[in-house]
């Protein structure tokens, strides 16, 4: 088994995600997407300009 120690910051973020969905549950489970909401998706996927980097992100919002 692995320490803590020896993880990364990004394995332990998983891992604390993963407890915490697996002990309270995805409250979003079981829900549909509205169909605009899913035209809008689609539509931003489409346009690459539109994209922004996650780091980048991050790094606005902190």
């Amino acid at each position: 088994m692995t320490n803590v120690k020896d993880l990364t910051i990004d394995e332990l973020e998983y891992l604390i995600e993963h407890k915490i969905l697996e002990v309270l549950g995805d409250p979003d489970s079981g829900l549909e997407l509205k169909e605009e909401f899913k035209q809008e998706l689609k539509r931003r996927l489409e346009n690459p300009s539109s994209r922004i980097p996650h780091h980048e992100v991050v790094s606005r919002i902190g």
